[in-house]
């Protein structure tokens, strides 16, 4: 049930036919965790605490550093030196005290992975590495957990949403994120932002449609971006839409699966 504060706090919701009360509802249950409070992360906690998602996870072990504040809006100047989860638990509470919000202060590893995500419904990617980008998709997978990934460039932008584990209506597996990338790039060839830089506002679109595929996930209107991946080039301010299918050689949900579990993520 939706308090009197709460029916009034979502009314621009509630009237959306496609949402209504039924659909705040099911934004009041449902539980997102967030794979980092950076440029994509920090957005999308935003944008899902005031649509109402009754829980929000945040898994990141990292300080707010000044450089930080050009994108990562949850982040204030007064919070550089603390744990990111900690100032985003503060500005989330102050923007929606319905919202419980749970930080795990802490590196996602191959021993951690399925126990935190298997505590929540849905899970956003916004980590700014290849390594944890596969094992959040492989834990994903494994705890049968929708995963909706981002990526950012310099002036360019990636959103996806993957349910592996789901079949579709021919009872294929759906696609994983290694049938996008099967292979992460050499290390080196790809420079992370301190490096090539990144555009603070591009950070914003991208992670504010991470929070608007993750609240049509949990309504369920619309159509969605499984096997589908949206590509956003800022310099022409172009959108395309490239559809992507199932390897059936991909080692994750292909004809012959060999990642099994988590394992491989072991350093």
């Amino acid at each position: 049930m939706l308090s009197p504060d709460e029916l009034e706090r979502y009314a621009r919701h509630i009237v959306l036919r496609d949402v209504g009360g039924p659909g705040q509802a099911a934004l009041k249950r449902a539980s997102v965790l967030v794979i980092g409070a950076g440029g994509l992360g920090a957005p999308a906690l935003m944008y899902l605490a005031a649509a109402g998602v009754g829980t929000l996870g945040v898994v990141d072990d990292d300080v707010v550093s000044l450089s930080n504040l050009q994108r990562q809006v949850i982040h204030t100047t007064p919070d550089i030196g603390r744990h990111k989860v900690e100032s985003a638990a503060e500005r989330i509470a102050a923007l929606n005290p319905h919202v419980r919000f749970v930080g795990h202060a802490t590196w996602l590893n191959a021993d951690n992975a399925l126990s935190l995500i298997g505590d929540y419904d849905l899970v956003l990617d916004g980590s700014d590495n290849f390594s944890t980008r596969y094992l959040v998709s492989d834990a994903c997978f494994f705890a049968k957990r929708p995963l909706i990934s981002a990526a950012l460039g310099t002036f360019d932008g990636s959103l996806t949403t993957i349910r592996a584990h789901e079949t579709n209506e021919q009872g294929e597996f759906n696609p994983t994120y290694r049938c996008l990338f099967p292979e992460a790039p050499p290390p080196g060839t790809v420079p992370a932002c301190a490096e090539a830089g990144v555009m603070g506002a591009l950070a914003g679109v991208m992670g504010s449609m991470m929070a608007l595929e993750a609240i049509r996930e949990i309504v369920g209107f619309g159509e969605g971006l499984v096997g589908r991946l949206l590509m956003i080039d800022a310099r022409a301010m172009r959108f395309e839409t490239l559809r992507y299918a199932r390897d059936p050689a991909n080692p994750l949900n292909g004809d012959g699966p060999v990642v099994v579990d988590l394992s491989a993520h072991r350093s």
